[in-house]
């Protein structure tokens, strides 16, 4: 059985990128801008399915492994939209999204 310490780089990873999702998000939000509609909708799935992952993890669920492949995948499209946008929230969560995709898959517990 897996504990929590040795996914503590894991959960920092994804938790890191959760909270860059949603101050990203927020930042859309605020600005109003119909272009960033994507941009927000992305962030807001990555930072759900990173918080769940983590969550998962914390719990040594069964389908850790599932959610991390999501994760990757929710965290690659949300780089991918937030890229196109010039606006520092947006590159630097891009950038968090990037490194939390590189995160190496779990496996099941």
């Amino acid at each position: 059985m897996k504990g929590i310490d040795n996914y503590q780089q894991r959960v920092n990873a994804y938790n890191h990128c959760a909270n860059a999702c949603e101050q990203c998000a927020s930042a859309c939000l605020d600005g109003g801008d119909a272009a960033h509609y994507h941009c927000i909708e992305s962030c807001r799935d990555c930072a759900d399915l990173c918080r769940l992952t983590v969550t998962l993890m914390v719990r040594n669920s069964p389908y850790v492994a599932v959610a991390s492949q999501l994760c990757r995948i929710a965290c690659l499209a949300c780089m991918e939209e937030c890229i196109r946008h010039t606006s520092r929230h947006c590159q630097e969560c891009a950038r968090i999204c990037q490194i939390c995709a590189q995160e190496p898959l779990l496996e099941s517990a």
